[in-house]
């Protein structure tokens, strides 16, 4: 049992509802002045992160595989206000000149195709994938109303599970 609460990935060790309204107030980053108040000296700082090797490397893999320029964009904006590093509104100012940044950290890498939004579904597979299954859906419609057609004016229907006859076929 123990070793279940020292478990990394134990879904119960979360905090409990209301907890931070009990809890003392500055021990959050964001609740202490952000470190950069001026937005052009937290793109900068941004820049200097997302371009190191490591990085950029990952920024690139997620590119490839398919993850929108905005939802990276919006993670590096978020990520850097729970540090303290800006308010959101400087990060909201923000969003748009990181996202800027990721697009020519792929365009730099030769990414060839990559999603500038997350309801951009140009390059989407799935979508073509759930137009293919509704097509195919349809079709299956229209052969089983048929089969079922086809079953109903069959006249020597026999056995438990055939239709009842009307009551005009009993007479005769």
């Amino acid at each position: 049992m123990d070793e279940f609460r020292k478990s990394p990935n134990n879904p119960f060790d979360a905090p409990v509802p209301g907890q931070s309204l009990t809890d003392k107030p500055g021990n959050s980053p964001w609740e202490h002045p952000p470190q950069f108040t001026d937005t052009t000296e937290a793109a900068e700082y941004i820049w200097d992160k997302i371009t190191q090797p490591d990085f950029a490397d990952q920024v690139v893999a997620m590119l490839d595989a398919g993850i929108p320029v905005e939802a990276i964009g919006r993670i590096v904006v978020f990520a850097g206000f729970t540090e303290g590093k800006w308010t959101p509104d400087v990060g909201f100012i923000l969003a748009e000149v990181v996202m800027k940044m990721i697009a020519t950290i792929g365009v730099t890498a030769g990414v060839k195709k990559f999603r500038m939004s997350m309801q951009d579904l140009t390059n989407n597979k799935q979508m073509k994938d759930i137009m293919t299954v509704k097509a195919r859906n349809s079709e299956l419609e229209k052969a089983t109303k048929s089969l079922q057609q086809d079953i109903k004016s069959s006249p020597d229907q026999k056995g438990l599970m055939a239709p009842p006859k009307p009551k005009e076929e009993e007479a005769v």
